[in-house]
């Protein structure tokens, strides 16, 4: 193919791209597909400021589509559809820095974010390790919409891409619009292939069991396997807590890239033009081809004990239960309020409810209301002076309760920690949110 050769063909004679030679140049450069997003469209209007922190020059987002091989992606050898990724991720960030590099040319300048990792591990702890989210970009860009099993699913190839942005300093003429459909079938075979039931048709998807298993060789679960690994007294306790094959396993991750543990609701999804007529012409033969492998495979499942994504995983065949520790610690008063969504537990507060009013003082004040009721949290940072419980508290110890590197009784007797209203639901509170 002949290269686009860009000269003044691509800006405007309003000084804007041009969105057709653009976009030309992107699938040139080996995009399957892009879109283009004014960075103050109030849709992602909660991701601009951490946008223009790495890139304060931004005016403009690229989003970039990359197709990955689906057969790869639905074997249930994992280790192939983790190489697809890993090789897939390298491809389309080449592919970006391609695009950035011709447009630097042309006097357009800009930063390539990181597709998946590395991320600022500096905030580990904050619960968000990124500044760019790709996913509501891309559905902005018109490039998809994000189905139960929340990957965006392209109109044509389905939910088997990956994406990314490319931040610039130089307005296009025309901007994407979302989608005005779901190419989501609600087929449900992403919520019965997930053998932790992060995927569901009642509820919100469950980013805390989806991180428990299939992330973890990642982050989280690492950092557990470390302190295992310090806590051990000796070779036979380090075994009694790892196996063989979670060591090297580690290793494997720590060497070529970290591996999921499943992606089994981007395998099963035959959404999208290329895939959809698979799954139509044969449901059952589909099912039994890619579906039925997944679920029927031999493999350990990392869950929380007492969790729904344990439930979920007994009503699997052929899955081994392994429970595991949640190794997030909240290191500030924010990262605490944000992560109670991710570490409520609604089996321990089924058929409970209570509202909790928190006034943290010290280093970090902050004033946050928490409601309980029918199985779900719900966080505001305002007092509430019906609350059932009301706490006052030091922001660092409490920060050490939270962490377990203190009891709350000694908190109450040195003044740190007060309490209004029934004590007991704050161990309540304590069990729900498995602090």
């Amino acid at each position: 193919m002949e290269t686009l050769a860009l000269g003044n063909s691509i800006m405007t004679e309003e000084g804007e791209l041009s969105s057709a030679v653009l976009r030309r140049l992107c699938l040139e450069e080996g995009a399957d597909d892009a879109g283009f997003v004014e960075i103050d469209r109030s849709a992602i209007a909660g991701q601009k400021k951490d946008i223009l922190k790495v890139f304060p020059k931004s005016k403009m987002l690229i989003s970039l589509v990359q197709v990955m091989n689906r057969e790869n992606i639905q074997s249930p050898a994992r280790y192939v559809s983790n190489d697809e990724f890993h090789h897939s991720i390298h491809d389309l960030t080449d592919t970006a820095r391609r695009i950035l590099k011709r447009l630097n040319e042309i006097g357009v300048r800009g930063v390539v974010p990181t597709v998946g990792f590395p991320m600022d591990m500096d905030r580990w702890g904050e619960l968000q390790i990124w500044d760019v989210s790709h996913k509501p970009i891309a559905e902005q860009a018109g490039l998809g919409r994000m189905g139960i099993h929340r990957n965006v699913i392209h109109p044509k190839f389905g939910n088997f891409i990956l994406l990314e942005t490319i931040l610039i300093d130089t307005e296009v003429d025309v901007t994407g619009k979302p989608l005005d459909y779901n190419p989501c079938l609600t087929c449900n075979l992403c919520v019965a292939a997930c053998p932790v039931g992060a995927v569901s048709k009642q509820r919100e998807f469950d980013f805390s069991a989806c991180l428990t298993h299939n992330y973890r060789e990642f982050m989280g679960g690492f950092q557990e396997w470390t302190e295992d690994v310090v806590a051990s007294k000796n070779v036979a306790d380090y075994r009694s807590r790892v196996r063989d094959s979670e060591t090297v396993s580690m290793w494997q991750s720590l060497a070529f890239g970290p591996n999921y543990k499943a992606a089994y609701c981007m395998a099963v999804c035959p959404a999208g033009e290329d895939v959809l007529p698979l799954y139509r012409q044969d449901e059952k033969g589909y099912v039994d081809q890619i579906v039925r492998p997944l679920k029927e495979k031999i493999e350990p499942v990392y869950v929380r004990k007492g969790t729904p994504a344990e439930k979920a995983a007994l009503r699997q065949r052929n899955k081994e239960i392994r429970h595991v520790r949640n190794p997030a610690r909240p290191l500030s008063i924010q990262g605490f309020i944000r992560g109670l969504k991710l570490v409520f537990n609604p089996l321990k507060a089924e058929g409970e409810s209570a509202t909790f009013e928190f006034q943290f003082t010290g280093k970090e004040p902050a004033n946050v209301t928490v409601v309980v009721k029918e199985g779900e949290v719900v966080t505001r940072e305002e007092l509430c002076p019906t609350a059932d419980l009301r706490v006052v508290v030091d922001s660092e110890a409490w920060l050490r309760i939270v962490n377990k590197e203190v009891l709350p009784f000694w908190c109450l007797i040195t003044g740190k920690l007060k309490v209004r209203g029934n004590p007991f639901l704050l161990l309540k509170f304590q069990k729900w949110m498995e602090v």
